[in-house]
């Protein structure tokens, strides 16, 4: 896998300007105003009672998201733990959801509650039943709703993000205070996107080779993964206007989101990333308005970026921040 991008010192200086939309804040302001409301009730949760698991109890969750709809995830807790518990709110990959509780259980392991957030439409187990109304529609969830912004599927699947962290708070097992949102690629957008939606409400944020960030570049570079479904429906879609698509595309972007975010965040990246070109994760990294930022660079790391050895150093920087249970 070769070099996809600029030289590591010119991503170091890669800060490119992109406007971002006059009415952002009060369209997320409106949006998540209108998905509190709609709810119905609390969180609930089923323990599940036949998990073959010794250390962890886990609990088949729904919470509501966007318009209320309800939105599964699984809550794991270390067993027998004291005390109201750290947690980290786990986001999802593109095209995955949250699987089977067996394949979260890192953090756990570490003395954290998990929550472990189904991403609408594209896992088995929450539907998205928001019909699509892209004109010529063609590809997958990034070009749900390219015609406005009201209604892009991402614009559902952030707000329900937000409130899983709002559900989170709330469990009597967690302290409120030291909440982490984590993710990987599209799971790494959405974590960013939280911490800029919910800045009062994240205690840290995990930012592993985040999609969703600076969408023209990533489309004009990506050889793999989501960001060609938008540079595949603007080559075959002629005559609409690709600056009509990045406005709406706007709304999304993880550049604004870092702007908006200030909690203790810890990106990383992968210099051989073929799906998340490395200026894209710069230049959300750039901006992020945070003091306490870093980001690891994994020279030879392709879109898995630092695989297992950058959860280590995940779980070290939490502990220097005093986020790791006790």
């Amino acid at each position: 896998m070769p070099l996809t991008d600029l030289p590591l010192e010119e991503l170091r200086a890669y800060r490119p300007e992109v406007a971002e939309p006059a009415d952002f804040d009060a369209f997320w302001s409106k949006t998540l105003t209108a998905a509190r409301a709609a709810a119905s009730g609390p969180a609930e949760y089923r323990r599940v009672e036949d998990a073959p698991l010794s250390t962890v109890e886990v609990f088949d969750v729904r919470f509501p998201g966007w318009d209320g709809q309800p939105v599964a995830a699984w809550l794991i807790l270390p067993r027998g733990a004291d005390g109201p518990l750290p947690a980290v709110v786990n986001y999802i990959g593109y095209s995955g959801g949250r699987g089977l509780y067996i394949e979260h259980l890192l953090w756990s392991a570490a003395g954290y509650a998990t929550l472990v957030v189904d991403s609408r439409g594209q896992g088995h187990d929450t539907p998205d039943p928001d019909p699509d109304t892209t004109p010529q529609y063609v590809g997958g969830f990034m070009t749900r709703g390219l015609d406005d912004p009201a209604h892009h599927y991402y614009r559902r699947l952030m707000a329900d993000c937000v409130r899983a962290v709002d559900a989170v708070r709330e469990h009597p097992a967690v302290d409120p205070d030291r909440v982490a949102v984590v993710g990987g690629s599209q799971g790494g957008g959405l974590a960013l996107a939280v911490a800029g939606l919910a800045p009062g409400k994240v205690a840290a944020a995990l930012v592993d080779v985040p999609f969703l960030c600076h969408f023209r570049r990533g489309a004009e570079l990506a050889a793999a993964g989501p960001y060609p479904e938008i540079a595949h429906y603007l080559g075959v879609h002629q005559r609409i206007d690709p600056e009509a698509v990045f406005a709406t595309l706007n709304y999304f972007d993880g550049l604004h989101f870092a702007r908006r975010a200030t909690a203790p965040a810890l990106f990383s990246v992968g210099l051989m990333d073929p799906v998340c070109p490395p200026s894209t994760v710069f230049a959300a990294y750039h901006r992020y308005a945070g003091e306490d930022k870093d980001i690891r660079v994994w020279h030879f790391g392709d879109h898995a970026g630092g695989r297992s050895s950058q959860q280590r150093e995940q779980l070290l920087w939490l502990r220097g921040r005093g986020l790791a249970s006790a």
